[in-house]
């Protein structure tokens, strides 16, 4: 008996390492299946929202919100399964390190040499949102896209928080093509940039001193130092500005009241009142719904900051980038539409290179994030075009 059992248990061992391994197997891939799931789930819009709608009072109004998880990663829109995006930093001029987004197409051949496209958010904004929705496009279109967020903002660095600086936003720019010209598959005389809003103004800035952009976009820019100079006379404006800094020296820190709750995401038609100073409703319909709220994208600046805006403007010199081409992009229906048209021809004058589309029927918001108006193939045939792409 006792031979038996020893030569039952001797045929059963291989039995038993079998099961084992397929249990180790099946545990392996489920750990996969699950991994997967949760990156899945972490751009998933339902894994952001937490809790119940939350119903509350502003300035009278009854508004409906629910509250948001901050410490998910999250984006905009869905990434593309033809575009791969990874994180990197990199410090600009002034040994800031900037946070970014690099977009490339999935199947990139390190071998080639590819044009690189440096791309700016609306002021306020974060590289999760606009940013990101044209690298998304352009990177499927095979341009090396990077979406980055400024100093003082978003993921990148700077002690001092939310501060606006024109001179260092516009150095912003320049750095993005630093970083771009490491990287082993860019073709260095082909880069150019794309500024969204604020950033608009910012770029034009930076083409104007650093003619490595070859082409440049603007996307409903804003020019923020008009924008900031129209609601008061310059005498007023500074009287304020030096109320302001007396304040913060005697508080010990930087005044910042955010134009957007970063954990609150409106909806039914609800939204909240505007700070003082912002009247365009539109506004509240991007960033704080969930069509675009993010909880770095809070918008809204230092209260001293408007001295650098006021005292730096960034398009100062846009007669400087000539003869490198410009393409304006603007909505009908923009807020904005003035200071792209009068910043067109004012570039117009000097560059008969530079061109204006007006998309019919488009907010100034719609050029944020609705790929169905953005004009993609506009922005890629004038990229070609001017950064000497063959149509291969």
């Amino acid at each position: 008996m006792e031979a038996q059992d020893k030569d039952s248990h001797k045929t059963c061992t291989p039995k038993a390492v079998i099961v084992l391994i397929l249990f180790i197997i099946f545990g392996i891939a489920s750990l996969i299946v699950i991994i997967i799931l949760v990156k899945k789930t972490e751009n998933n819009y339902n894994s952001y929202i937490i809790g119940d709608k939350i119903i509350e009072t502003d300035n009278d109004t009854e508004v409906h919100y629910y509250k948001v998880n901050t410490n998910i990663e999250h984006y905009i829109f869905d990434l593309s399964d033809n575009v791969k995006r990874t994180h990197v930093k990199y410090e600009n001029r002034y040994g800031i390190k900037l946070a970014a987004d690099l977009y490339t197409p999935k199947n990139l051949d390190k071998s080639k040499k590819y044009p690189g496209i440096v791309i700016g958010p609306p002021y306020g904004g974060v590289k999760e949102q606009s940013p990101g929705v044209y690298s998304n496009q352009l990177a499927q279109r095979d341009f090396i896209c990077l979406a980055f967020d400024p100093s003082f903002n978003g993921e990148s660095g700077g002690k001092k928080r939310k501060v606006s600086s024109s001179d260092i936003f516009v150095e912003d720019f320049s750095a993005g093509v630093d970083y771009l010209g490491t990287l082993e598959y860019i073709d260095r005389d082909k880069i150019g940039g794309i500024g969204i809003c604020g950033s608009g103004g910012f770029l034009l800035g930076a083409a104007a001193i650093d003619v490595r952009f070859k082409a440049i976009v603007t996307s409903v820019m804003y020019d923020i130092s008009e924008y900031v100079i129209s609601f008061d006379s310059w005498e007023n404006a500074v009287n304020n500005l030096a109320n302001k800094r007396w304040a913060d020296v005697d508080n010990g820190y930087q005044e910042f009241n955010p134009a957007y709750a970063p954990d609150k995401v409106y909806v039914d038609d609800t939204l909240p009142s505007m700070p003082s100073g912002g009247n365009f409703t539109e506004f509240k319909k991007f960033y704080t719904t969930q069509r675009g709220h993010h909880p770095r994208g809070t918008g809204g600046f230092t209260s001293t900051s408007d001295s650098s805006i006021m005292n730096f403007k960034a398009t100062a010199n846009i007669d400087k980038i000539s003869p490198r081409p410009i393409l304006f992009i603007t909505g009908s229906e923009a807020h904005s539409i003035n200071f792209t048209n009068n910043t067109y021809k004012a570039a117009k004058n000097n560059n008969p290179d530079t061109k204006i589309i007006i998309v019919p029927d488009a907010l100034h918001i719609d050029l944020y994030d609705n790929i169905t108006l953005i004009p993609f193939d506009n922005i890629t045939e004038f990229f070609k075009k001017n950064l000497n792409i063959s149509s291969e």
